[in-house]
């Protein structure tokens, strides 16, 4: 070949190799290289900005660092069957250098390097196509909360409906005995009827106030904020909830600063919440155990933790912890926990689990402090220490 040919090849394959960069480097797509050892050998520059790394320091360096879920040497040689099938369509999740789910496609290079974009090593590899589906996820997971929202609406009205109607024909019949035994003659007799006939009065009274708790609670409104005492909405609630608690021979522990921030909030969605786990620790630890509730504050958040010495929670049943009308309890509704991260999420605050099987489960609920800025008051204590293990949800 002439030098003035020679000379031509390299300038058009130089034109073609612009044009593929400047291809790349456009795609919204991110495009990864690896080589068959493993290694870095490309990446666009959205690769980059998703794995969290510049190509000029990640080449050479194994792809696992990055994506450490991925079988680079099965792709590079290849391989057929399910193991390749199932990876070309996977859906990974990273966390670095924030957290994101990719899905990943990925086809082995030729040997002869000639598939290899750029300035990637020669001798097969993997090429990986990489895009980030994080926020059609979250979309789907908001539309499938949202349907549960509105099952759980319609369950309520049923609710409403077949449980309201009993409870007023039971008040009335109450009414009527005590009409009737008003006119027994007076004696012990007529004072035992009376007592029983207050307590049935009263037990149904609770039921009708239990069931309306539940249905607000369970209708979508807005929290009317306020400042918010939350240690005081917290005694409120074990308050009401004394004789349940005392039922079941739970000892109840509060620890907390002698001053706590105050909050804007709803106090009585948060008494709910609040309702809600303690109701739900109860029924984890049967029949006696202890409750350890820690409030906490730092310059952002106040934090409310329960810790229980119950059963704790299945590795398995974490991913549908939240979901409504799931339970692992033979006589619950799995509504209880859906309603606290609604309530949670509605007040802009977060609610952590921390769980381990045979030991027990640590909710921790964030409110943020309406003044992020705002420390505890001149003169506070510093916070006794927490019950153990609640600081780790």
């Amino acid at each position: 070949m002439r030098s003035s040919s020679l000379h031509a090849r390299f300038r058009l394959l130089e034109r073609r190799r612009g044009f593929m960069e400047t291809v790349l480097r456009s795609l919204q797509e991110g495009v990864l290289v690896v080589s068959a050892e493993g290694n870095v050998d490309y990446a666009n520059p959205t690769a980059e900005a998703m794995l969290g790394f510049e190509l000029s320091r990640a080449r050479g360096r194994p792809a696992a660092r990055y994506l450490p879920d991925v079988d680079w040497a099965a792709l590079a040689r290849g391989e057929d069957g399910d193991g390749w099938e199932r990876l070309s369509s996977a859906e990974i999740e990273i966390l670095r250098p924030r957290r994101r789910i990719l899905a990943l496609s990925a086809f082995p290079l030729a040997a002869d390097g000639d598939a290899a974009p750029d300035d990637a090593a020669p001798g097969g590899g993997v090429v990986a196509i990489l895009r980030d589906i994080t926020r059609e996820r979250e979309d789907a997971l908001a539309s499938l909360e949202s349907r549960h929202m509105e099952a759980m609406h319609r369950w309520a009205a049923d609710l409403a409906h077949e449980i309201g109607n009993p409870i007023n024909n039971v008040s009335l019949h109450l009414q009527l005995l005590r009409r009737a035994i008003a006119r027994l003659p007076e004696g012990p007799d007529r004072d035992d009827l009376s007592e029983l006939q207050g307590v049935a009065s009263d037990e149904l009274s609770r039921l009708g106030e239990l069931l309306s708790r539940y249905l607000n609670a369970l209708r979508d409104r807005a929290p009317v904020l306020a400042p918010c005492d939350v240690r005081a909405e917290l005694e409120r609630t074990l308050a009401a909830m004394g004789a349940d608690i005392q039922a079941h021979n739970i000892s109840v522990e509060v620890s907390a600063p002698a001053r706590l921030p105050v909050v804007q909030a709803d106090a009585v969605q948060l008494r709910q919440a609040f309702f809600n786990l303690v109701h739900n620790a109860v029924q984890a630890m049967g029949e006696g155990g202890r409750l350890a509730i820690a409030l906490t504050a730092d310059d952002r958040d106040l934090v409310v933790a329960f810790r229980d010495s119950g059963s704790g929670i299945d590795r398995e049943d974490f991913g549908r912890l939240f979901e409504p009308f799931h339970t692992t309890k033979a006589e619950g509704h799995g509504i209880g926990l859906s309603v606290v991260q609604r309530i949670v999420r509605a007040h802009g605050g977060r609610i952590d689990v921390a769980s381990k099987p045979g030991e027990g489960t640590c909710f921790r609920i964030s409110l943020p402090l309406a003044d992020r800025r705002a420390r505890l008051l001149p003169g506070a204590p510093p916070p006794p220490p927490q019950p153990s293990g609640a600081s780790q949800a």
